[in-house]
């Protein structure tokens, strides 16, 4: 993501999002818990319109995505987003689906990683949310459901059908979309769809505390691996190693790695500036 902008202004606040920011690290927290953070068409464009603009801003080095409440997002809303989309023309419902897409695409295009804070239930889009994050941390009481195909829908919703078998394989993934059947936590760790499988209600802190660890880290060395990791997911090994190649010595001409080098020399700690 570009950082240079037109004539646009931040967005001074987010409606359908809790927003918080602190140290490098932003807290993005789904806040319907009366309705299990459920999703509606402004909570897509929230997530979609946040994302983007986090990573022009460039000030943000890593990010958490938690839901408050009972859980972590069941998600879309069964009336706001399924009862609505059946008055929708075709145009509509391809302009529906594209913005879903586009928040994917935004985690997972962001120059910073994402964390999410899973607790609870974590279904349809809540479950591919969270599986577009670079890391999944789940306390015990998280279940996933890919829930597409229980309402009559493609198990390939939002890319979960490229993501999903990359993550625990063809097989897993194959179950998962097509039957839709809740995945505890502990399968879910099994399978290696988590990233880290906390004590019981220790998922959100925990999060927070990679988060920081992030945030106090190489920013462009962490975005350029983001980046490589979803790139060469697709390429040929001779096409790979080129990339890794020229993104390296693109690197060996920032400021952090100098100053990895000096701090060795000096028996300190690096100081990363992200430059």
């Amino acid at each position: 993501m570009s950082p240079f902008t037109g004539s646009a202004a931040r967005t001074p606040a987010w409606h359908h999002l809790r927003v918080e920011r602190a140290d490098g690290v932003a807290t993005v927290t789904l806040a319907r818990p009366e309705k299990l953070n459920a999703l509606t068409f402004g909570a897509y464009a929230d997530l979609r319109d946040l994302l983007a603009e986090l990573s022009r801003e460039r000030a943000v080095r890593a990010l958490v995505l938690a839901g408050e409440g009972r859980g972590f997002c069941s998600g879309g809303d069964v009336e706001e987003i399924i009862g609505a989309t059946l008055a929708l023309d075709a145009a509509g419902l391809l302009d529906f689906n594209r913005m879903t897409g586009q928040v994917v695409r935004a985690v997972r295009e962001a120059p910073f990683p994402v964390i999410a804070a899973l607790h609870g239930v974590a279904a349809g889009a809540g479950a591919v949310l969270a599986l577009a994050a670079d890391f999944r941390v789940a306390d015990p009481t998280t279940r996933f459901a890919f829930l597409f195909t229980r309402v009559g829908l493609s198990g390939g919703d939002m890319g979960a059908a490229y993501l999903l078998p990359r993550v625990v394989g063809l097989g897993h993934a194959t179950r998962l979309l097509m039957l839709g059947d809740p995945v505890p936590a502990a399968e879910a760790e099994r399978i290696g769809l988590l990233t880290h499988l906390t004590a019981p209600g220790r998922a959100d802190d925990t999060a927070r505390e990679l988060a920081r660890r992030l945030a106090e880290g190489p920013a462009l060395a962490q975005a350029q691996t983001k980046a490589l990791l979803t790139a060469e997911l697709d390429m040929p090994l001779p096409a790979a190693v080129e990339l890794d190649a020229a993104t390296q010595s693109l690197l060996m001409t920032t400021e952090d790695y100098k100053e990895f080098h000096a701090a060795f020399t000096a028996k300190r700690r690096p100081k990363w500036t992200g430059r």
